[in-house]
């Protein structure tokens, strides 16, 4: 079982940053591989980003060159850094943690760029 907790969330103006954090507890952090996914009101969830367990990234098209994900296994933490934020990057953002057989998903915490 392992309890993902995302954090960083809140309101920034266009082209602003954010770091978005998912602390994971329970199991052993290393051994999944790590997603942020994001949901905007009236739209389906869709994938942003996602880190293997040897840190290999790979990006939605809509986010490549803005944002970037990674992992420390040693604090048992994913990141999400957000640059150049735009209005249609607002959205819940959610962590995932999968692997194993095993798919687990954080709570979300809310992103929206406005001026």
């Amino acid at each position: 079982q392992v309890h993902l907790v995302e954090s960083g969330g809140g309101l920034v103006q266009p082209g602003g940053s954010l770091r978005l954090s998912c602390a994971a507890s329970g199991s052993i952090f290393s051994r999944y591989a790590m997603g942020w996914y994001r949901q905007a009101p009236g739209k389906q969830r869709e994938l942003v980003a996602t880190i293997t367990r040897g840190g290999s990234s790979n990006y939605a098209d809509s986010v490549k060159g803005r944002f970037t994900i990674s992992r420390d296994n040693a604090k048992n933490t994913a990141y999400l850094q957000m640059n150049t934020l735009k209005a249609e990057d607002t959205a819940v953002y959610y962590c995932k943690a999968f692997g194993n057989g095993y798919t687990y998903w954080g709570q979300g915490t809310q992103v929206t760029v406005s001026s």
